[in-house]
């Protein structure tokens, strides 16, 4: 069975190098001095199985030396530690992930093609989150880790400010005090959002930060409690999308607090619907 080799330029004679390694076999190719017509028996790999159709070719099992797989993985790693390019970055991560064995396929079934699409959708979702989180790990969710930013900056705040050892302003402040609004706002939507009372909800959080600023407890609104360890019930967040968000929202506020004008579009109002005539129906 003949296999079009995958990716293209050299990209493609990388990808070649790394099936041979997994699979034991030699790139046969012109610029290591090898030939087609010089090939033998032992230049070959073996795997044990391999699916393949006209889109997709899946090597389980190879029989490449562990080794030499550990030290191509590891060439990997530094590759995109050097790489300034997002785009190469992540076809690196995917050649490691392939390498190291972390390839999985998702099959999404429903009953119904709109709940197919919807099912999809929610995969595609946590897929996303799972390599935010592999890219640069994870914290507590439920908007703990910016309300607990918030409580440690109000307390660095006012220690300082108690050793007058911070110089403000009025403009300082008022951005201080934007921020923290800011930092707490995710948790007291999540608050609102099961019904509780906002007060009631950050006033225990900030009494458990107060006894153990180490603490992991949040709010977990689907039970309606507060968790001690939102880690270890599995309520956590990516941080790259905690940091993403934070740094977005702030680019976009400092952007807007030094614009004279801006334009926007006025929302556009519903038309009142005219009311149906008596007597239509016979």
């Amino acid at each position: 069975l003949a296999i079009k080799a995958p990716g293209f330029g050299d990209r493609r004679k990388e990808m070649l190098e790394d099936i041979a390694v997994v699979t034991g076999g030699k790139v046969i190719s012109e610029e290591v001095g090898l030939k087609l017509e010089s090939a033998d028996f032992e230049m070959l790999g073996h795997a044990r199985r391999v699916v393949a159709d006209k889109d997709n070719t899946t090597i389980v099992g190879g029989k490449g030396k562990k080794d030499q797989i550990e030290n191509r993985v590891k060439q990997i790693r530094a590759q995109i530690e050097r790489t300034t390019s997002e785009y190469d970055k992540e076809k690196l991560q995917e050649r490691l992930a392939k390498l190291s064995g972390g390839v999985a396929v998702i099959k999404v079934g429903a009953a119904t093609e709109t709940e197919m699409k919807y099912v999809k959708l929610k995969i595609e979702d946590a897929v996303a989150a799972t390599k935010a989180a592999l890219a640069e790990g994870i914290v507590p969710g439920g908007g703990v880790a910016l309300f607990k930013a918030a409580v440690l900056m109000k307390e660095s705040w006012n220690r300082r400010s108690s050793q007058e050892k911070l110089e403000t302003t009025p403009e300082l402040q008022a951005a201080y005090q934007i921020l923290i609004n800011a930092l707490e706002e995710p948790i007291a939507q999540i608050a609102k959002n099961a019904g509780k009372r906002v007060g009631e909800v950050t006033s225990k959080l900030r009494e458990k930060y107060a006894a153990d600023p180490k603490s992991n407890t949040g709010y977990d609104a689907k039970e309606d409690e507060i968790v001690t360890d939102m880690m270890k019930v599995g309520i956590v967040d990516p941080v790259k999308v905690v940091r993403s968000a934070l740094q977005n929202a702030v680019s976009v506020a400092a952007m807007f607090l030094t614009t004279e004008a801006a334009v926007a579009e006025l929302p556009k109002k519903d038309e009142p619907k005219m009311p149906q005539m008596p007597g239509g129906d016979y």
